[in-house]
């Protein structure tokens, strides 16, 4: 799973929704919502039409689009209480 902060950040700071992203980039807001939430996958010409909105420079794709979302590791200790 992705961790996409950095692009929801990004989304705000240029004072857009993410239904305005979605409009922008020819998409519904539903879908969206649905690649932000991990449950679909951003094409190729998705990320680089939101770079291209969001002025996210093409060399900081990788920072935005494919940080692993960190999961919490459960101790034992913690399982048994």
């Amino acid at each position: 799973m992705y961790d996409y902060s950095k692009l929801l950040g990004r989304i705000k700071e240029k004072g857009l929704t993410q239904e305005a992203l979605a409009n922008k980039i020819g998409i519904s807001g539903t879908t969206l919502s649905k690649k932000l939430n991990n449950i679909g996958k951003f094409s190729q010409a998705e990320m680089l039409s939101i770079c291209e909105v969001l002025d996210i420079p093409v060399s900081d794709i990788a920072s935005y689009f494919f940080a692993k979302q960190l999961v919490k590791n459960t101790s034992v200790e913690e399982v048994k209480n």
